[in-house]
């Protein structure tokens, strides 16, 4: 799934103690709220952006020492002013006709306290940002998730009643939610509540007292996937333009093998 992200940075004046190198590499892991859909990828060997396949941003800033500050005082906060550089002080400066095209839009950084540099008074950073759509294989700064992965659904069966101080022993031997205790007739009866939240820590078959009374497996047809995005765009949103992506690759090479000539 396509994203922006910054590709190429302009340094036109850098006196922090952050290389150009590094700051141009810290910039373009820093995600932008753009939606990718609205742009078209930039040509190979295109070196000025347009303003269909390019956002731009602008980062200038400069510290300066604080009239007012205590003198007894060793606070930076206190002594200087905009000595610490963070993603809310990059602004989109539209291209071209982006005014228009993009009315409502409010293209920036995803958060707005991501830390770029430290400045000390008459240190300054003054570079122009050009971001382009581009995938995770591409580049690491591309991806539009966290973290994706999957796992089987739990199967927890408890092959006898447990009740009272077995049932309290096991509820702890499980993530919170998994198992909860409800009083029938006067005893504690241990219940699988939600099976969803085991996280397969395989801490019941300690107990010896318990290790013959439950039976963990997984359903093999069930899977759980779990997408955390940078922000960028939804998980829904992820998902559903993955599945859109993957159906497209299979429709090519469906295509693909009906063009191939058979013997």
């Amino acid at each position: 799934v396509p994203t922006m992200a910054v590709e190429k940075v302009f340094v036109y004046n850098n006196t922090s103690i952050v290389q150009d190198e590094i700051l141009a590499h810290r910039l373009g892991l820093i995600p932008i709220r753009a939606d990718p859909r609205l742009f078209e990828y930039r040509n190979q060997g295109d070196e000025e952006g347009t303003e269909i396949d390019t956002l731009q941003f602008q980062l200038k800033i400069k510290c300066s020492r604080n009239p007012q500050a205590a003198k007894e005082s060793s606070d930076p906060d206190e002594l200087y002013f905009n000595h610490k550089v963070y993603s809310k002080h990059m602004t989109w400066v539209p291209l071209g006709n982006q005014t228009d095209l993009f009315p409502d839009a409010d293209f920036r950084p995803v958060h707005d306290d991501i830390l770029i540099a430290l400045l000390r008074p008459g240190q300054e950073i003054d570079v122009l940002m050009h971001c382009v759509k581009g995938i995770g294989k591409d580049h690491a700064k591309f991806s539009p998730v966290a973290t994706a992965s999957y796992r089987l659904l739990p199967d927890i069966t408890l092959l006898q009643p447990i009740e009272d101080e077995a049932a309290e022993m096991l509820q702890k031997c499980f993530s919170p939610g998994v198992i909860e205790i409800q009083n029938i007739k006067g005893k504690k009866v241990a219940k699988v509540a939600n099976a969803r939240l085991d996280t397969f820590s395989r801490e019941v078959f300690r107990h010896e007292s318990l290790k013959n009374l439950v039976r963990l497996a997984r359903v093999r047809n069930h899977y759980i996937f779990s997408v955390e995005s940078t922000g960028i765009l939804p998980p829904d949103v992820l998902v559903s333009e993955a599945i859109k992506i993957l159906m497209g690759k299979c429709q090519r090479f469906l295509n693909e093998l009906d063009s191939v000539p058979m013997d």
